[in-house]
């Protein structure tokens, strides 16, 4: 099946009818701005300034019923940009009263801004009138509604990424304090981050600590943290390198209390870092689709989750070409006249969703026959760079995974290898 992105804007156009009022919402976080025009684009009644509360809400309702009755419209549509978190409340509350909302681009927000006034002024009132046109033209997408366990999985994920990058920050900065304090610590452990090292750090934080004990004083105090531990070389050359350490003798205490702190946050980010990926994996045995996806070599529970809580229950999607779009990796083209300029992609969709797409395609070419085969042909055979070559399977596995969705099939690996290999 063919996936046309113009059939569907015409779709989007065809709902817009002579009974709807189109109201555009500026989003801010503590007042909101809303204006109204009809299918024509006719600016229809006064500029609204509403609170991001219950009673702002109401008279935000109230100002939608006058004017549909003043101009005898029957339907109401919606738009607003998603505007980091604050577009959430005043988006729900009007679902819940059946009001059909839909979303504009931020970035076309920006583009349209001169089609009333021909000037780059920018303000509240004018925001919101440049959206309630998006709308009638078209330019807008329908907020959907996910079930629970999608929700879930994008908090899930969003908590993970900040956990991370705590982890990172806590990597990073006790190989800064190894490198001040005791640079010689490298030589005996190749991995800072491993066992042995962080139990080290952990009984011992300075050099001078160190170069006090005898090897088996060290041995038996390793054994009270590690159950296996370094052995009699490693603890006689920590001591030997303790002895002539380079690193700083000054403020000492200040050294352990920073040592001890991060190590802290480290096995705090760490546990945290388990409870999450746990809660995950639980929150992907609810999905009816998500058993057969892990299946497939390659594919590991934390990119699964990423794509699904980025863009919600796949079988949504009428195919893989809609799913690329949602995550601006479509392709972009340049051309006028005679020139032809280069194909990009367009990177007009949810960034991290094009990066766990990105992620999930890499493991794949690196574990999946299927996967690798293909690479391999489109970079031997159709002598393509190997970018490009990851770029399609992007697009290829976008189509199986909405395909495995909406049909509820396993993966067949018959199906992914190239013409070539199949015949």
């Amino acid at each position: 099946m063919k996936f046309k992105s113009q059939a569907r804007q015409n779709q989007l156009i065809e709902k817009i009818t002579a009974e709807h009022l189109v109201i555009g919402i500026d989003i801010a976080q503590q007042t909101h701005v809303a204006r109204a025009v009809n299918f024509r684009g006719i600016v229809v009644g006064n500029p609204l300034s509403f609170s991001n509360d219950e009673d702002g809400f109401h008279n935000l309702l109230q100002w939608v019923q006058r004017l549909q009755t003043a101009h005898h419209l029957t339907a109401a549509i919606v738009g607003m940009e998603p505007t980091g978190h604050y577009w959430l409340n005043v988006s729900r509350w009007l679902s819940e009263r059946q009001f059909e909302v839909v979303l504009v681009n931020p970035h076309l927000v920006k583009k349209n801004k001169e089609n009333r006034d021909n000037t780059p002024s920018k303000s509240d009132k004018k925001d919101a009138l440049v959206i309630a046109d998006m709308v009638k033209n078209g330019y807008y997408s329908i907020a959907r509604t996910t079930p629970e366990a999608f929700t879930e999985l994008r908090v899930l994920l969003s908590n993970r990424d900040f956990v991370v990058k705590r982890v990172v920050s806590a990597k990073n900065q006790i190989h800064r304090w190894v490198d001040v304090v005791f640079p010689e610590l490298r030589q005996v452990f190749k991995n800072l981050m491993g066992v042995g090292s962080l139990a080290t750090l952990r009984l011992f934080p300075t050099p001078a600590e160190l170069s006090e004990l005898q090897p088996q004083d060290l041995i038996q105090r390793w054994k009270s943290l590690m159950k296996r531990h370094c052995g009699e070389r490693k603890a006689r050359a920590l001591i030997a390198l303790a002895g002539r350490s380079v690193g700083s003798r000054q403020a000492e205490q200040a050294y352990k209390l920073h040592l001890k702190q991060l190590l802290a946050e480290y096995d705090l980010a760490c546990a945290q870092l388990k409870d999450v990926e746990r809660e995950i994996v639980s929150v992907l045995e609810r999905i009816p689709f998500a058993k057969s996806m892990l299946a497939v070599k390659g594919i590991s529970a934390i990119s699964l989750a990423g794509i699904l809580g980025e863009a919600g229950d796949l079988s949504g999607f009428v195919h893989g070409n809609a799913l690329l779009r949602h995550a601006g990796l479509n392709l972009a083209e340049a051309s006028s006249g005679k020139w032809t300029g280069q194909m990009k992609i367009s990177k007009r969709g949810r960034s991290r969703l094009r990066r766990f797409i990105f992620m999930m395609t890499m493991s794949l070419v690196m574990n999946n026959p299927e996967f690798q085969a293909m690479h391999a042909y489109n970079v031997n055979v159709k002598k393509m760079k190997k970018m490009r070559s990851i770029m399609k399977l992007c697009g290829k596995l976008a189509r199986i995974l909405v395909g495995m969705a909406r049909t509820g099939q396993a993966y067949i690996p018959q199906k992914t290898r190239p013409l070539q290999q199949a015949a």
